[in-house]
């Protein structure tokens, strides 16, 4: 295992290559949650992503060495611009559902991309196939994992004390340094993983004792979908960490538009899961002071409408229902001037004519409104069935 003197000796390898980014206090998140809310900003970090950390401290051992990773996207811009730094060649296998931006960021670096595979697993395996190049693992590698614990020293050596510190896992290499930084300088500091419910071999691994592999699916984080934890990251984690947390994509994609809206921060999936997790568990944290380890800001700008808005749903300021009513002039009017009257904004209207249930004198609507919230969007439904008309609220469990 690593310890906290290969921590700080990485520190000094690093230092001149990279920002030690800024750890910022959140009112609106602190108001949120109840808990004293603090940000590790690493979405400002070079490349955009921790990852670089890593990188420099496994590639500066190198000399005149090609290298090569496999990567979804921000290790691969790492590995890309430190061996470009450096001054030498790098080539990244990244699976062909990579996000484009990533891949085009990490060509952008000097790097030769090569696409291979359905999955990272696939891109993995495929890389360490080829012999003519050294290899930097993204997780599974003492120095990258050296590398990303510097987090750990730079968040204890602004604050003191930190009762929890919530950090995104995929393949468990940015939370295994942090563990080791964190436990040896702060033995009381809470150690708390977040994985993505669409990509849980970590969660799953910690919890069984044993490495489990999953097979991820689609998700918003995908810098942490990863299939199956690393090996040396496990073992860290079952010495260093108290506990792992899963999300869901709502969530998420909830966390991601918070950022954007309270701190003007674009962060991507995997960076905002740890204050999705925050929310989702407010009351374990109330009261505590939390710092949230924004792993990146990589984000698919095709993702953001999306995430946006899943974001005002989960929120409750963006409400869907359907309402069947007879297909005569005049009904449709009804329901938009009952909106109007309780101040909703519609932002769309689809009919249905055509689903089996419907007779041949009915027609479905659905209507997207965007209001203040949940009971605001009661308000509306409620008038609308005191009219007598037959709604479902297709937001109802979100």
């Amino acid at each position: 295992m690593i310890t906290l003197k290969d921590i700080q000796d990485a520190a000094r390898t690093i230092s001149s290559f990279v920002h030690e980014t800024p750890l910022v206090h959140s009112n609106s998140f602190s108001s949120m949650t109840g808990a004293e809310v603090h940000i590790k900003a690493e979405n400002f970090q070079k490349t955009g992503s921790f990852k670089v950390r890593g990188a420099f401290n496994k590639i500066r051992s190198f000399r005149d060495k090609k290298v090569m990773a496999a990567s979804m996207g921000n290790h691969a811009q790492g590995v890309a611009y430190a061996a470009s730094s450096i001054g030498i060649p790098a080539k990244i296998i990244m699976p062909f559902n990579a996000p484009i931006v990533k891949q085009e960021a990490t060509k952008g670096y000097g790097a030769e991309v090569e696409l291979h595979g359905d999955t990272f697993q696939e891109a993995l395996e495929y890389a360490l196939e080829q012999r003519d190049y050294t290899f930097v693992h993204a997780f599974d590698d003492e120095r990258v994992i050296a590398g990303q614990g510097t987090i750990g020293i730079e968040v204890l050596g602004a604050l003191s004390p930190v009762d929890a510190v919530l950090v995104p896992v995929g393949g468990g290499g940015l939370i295994s340094g942090i563990a080791v930084a964190g436990k040896s300088l702060s033995p009381g500091t809470e150690v708390i993983g977040i994985q993505t419910a669409s990509a849980t071999s970590a969660c799953a691994s910690f919890r069984g004792g044993s490495i489990e592999e999953r097979v991820p699916s689609g998700t918003l984080a995908d810098g942490i979908a990863v299939g199956k934890v690393g090996r040396m990251p496990f073992e860290i984690m079952r010495a260093y960490v108290d506990d792992m947390l899963t999300v869901h994509e709502d969530s998420i994609a909830m966390a991601i538009l918070l950022f954007m809206e309270r701190k003007k921060m674009v962060v991507e999936g995997a960076g905002a899961v740890p204050l999705a997790a925050l929310i989702d568990n407010a009351d374990r944290f109330r009261g505590k002071r939390v710092v949230l380890v924004v792993s990146g800001g990589n984000i698919d700008f095709t993702l953001i409408d999306r995430s946006i808005h899943k974001g005002l749903e989960k929120s409750g300021r963006v409400g869907t229902f359907g309402v069947t009513v007879d297909d005569v002039p005049g009904r449709l009017h009804v329901l938009t001037g009952i909106i109007a009257r309780q101040r909703g904004n519609i932002l769309s209207i689809e009919h249905d004519r055509l689903s089996a249930d419907l007779t041949v004198s009915q027609t479905r609507v659905m209507i997207t409104v965007e209001v203040r919230d949940r009971e605001h969007l009661r308000m509306i439904t409620d008038e609308m069935k005191q009219k007598g008309f037959a709604v479902r609220d297709m937001n109802e469990g979100k």
